[in-house]
């Protein structure tokens, strides 16, 4: 990499996070910040689910089940208990890295279609028991969650709140991307057999990277609990899990930048365009149909196009000079 184009791409990053700070300033009204907190605590649990299907390979479809254990952990433990919100989000994490850990730890070891089910009959026994157990969980009406104190009461408190959760939960997802925990990644989802062959625990990477991909999303419960407000077990259907694996998906695996414009265009454009709302299932199914025939890569793939077009690298030559004495030593020494 040029110095041209490190300095154009920390410029970037730097505009990005101004852009991103100072956001609660720019929007017109509280409803399109609101949309922006919600798109912060999806990322923050598609960030760590992107880990187990982008780099890994494995199949989770039922993630949802882990946001509603933290948006629950967070509306009993701060609510009836009265932690202070900010330890509440804490235990949440635990709490789902906890479940992801008891869930991954007899389920990892099986092919990838099988775990995609026992993910999702996860997600199904955590909606079926918030019925069920309603001294706790409120059953079918629900619990009221409250929100954080100061500085973060306030929706603009809040957002800042979100971002920085998502900017410390992204920085973490890019450090295990970029060194050899992320080439080990890659490597046991592009051929299991070849990672063991150089040393890789396979089972050992699948399972640590899914007890994070729970921690992000036991805290993007409990965000996303105080964000409603109210939650009630109607708020975790099974479409909610298909949209953080289309997330995954439109926005190209194997980067984070990709499934992180997928987040923001799966969020923002439905919402945004009405209509497309009331489509529900379609409208995904069809933009994931549209994705895979015509940019396999993903939207991801098509951003970092577009913008080397505007920042094209230069290639580099360098010019090897012969050296005649060498040369000359170098037959002598074959002669003799």
């Amino acid at each position: 990499m040029t110095e041209h184009s490190r300095g154009a791409r920390i410029a970037t990053l730097v505009m990005g996070a101004v852009f991103l700070v100072a956001l609660p300033f720019i929007v017109r009204d509280q409803y399109q910040l609101h949309l922006a907190q919600l798109i912060g605590v999806y990322w923050i649990l598609i960030a760590g689910l992107n880990l187990v299907i982008g780099y890994s390979g494995q199949l989770s479809v039922g993630h949802v089940g882990l946001l509603a254990v933290g948006a629950y952990g967070f509306a009993i433990i701060a609510g009836k208990y009265d932690f202070p919100p900010l330890l509440a989000l804490i235990a949440c994490g635990a709490l789902g890295g906890l479940c992801g850990f008891l869930l991954g730890l007899p389920s990892l070891r099986l092919p990838g279609f099988y775990f995609a089910m026992v993910t999702l009959a996860f997600a199904v026994i955590v909606t079926e028991q918030s019925v069920a157990q309603t001294d706790l969980t409120g059953g079918g009406v629900g619990l009221p969650v409250p929100g954080f104190a100061a500085p973060f009461d306030s929706p603009e408190g809040f957002y800042w709140l979100i971002l920085a959760v998502a900017a410390a939960i992204t920085w973490l997802t890019w450090n295990i991307a970029r060194l050899m925990w992320g080439r080990a990644l890659i490597g046991v989802r592009d051929s299991e057999v070849a990672a063991r062959s150089v040393g890789i625990s396979v089972y050992r990477v699948k399972l640590i990277v899914f007890v994070f991909s729970g921690v992000t999303a036991g805290i993007a419960g409990g965000l996303f609990a105080s964000l409603q407000s109210y939650i009630t077990p109607d708020t975790f259907i099974f479409e909610l899990g298909l949209f953080f694996f289309t997330c995954i998906i439109i926005g190209g695996r194997g980067s984070i930048f990709g499934p992180f414009v997928g987040t923001v265009i799966l969020t923002a454009i439905p919402e945004v365009v009405a209509p497309l709302a009331k489509l529900g299932n379609f409208f995904y199914g069809f933009l994931l149909l549209v994705v895979v025939l015509l940019t396999p890569e993903g939207f991801g793939r098509l951003f970092q196009q577009a913008l080397a077009r505007f920042n094209p690298k230069v290639a580099e030559s360098t010019v090897v000079a012969p050296d005649p004495a060498l040369l000359r030593k170098a037959l002598q020494r074959a002669e003799d």
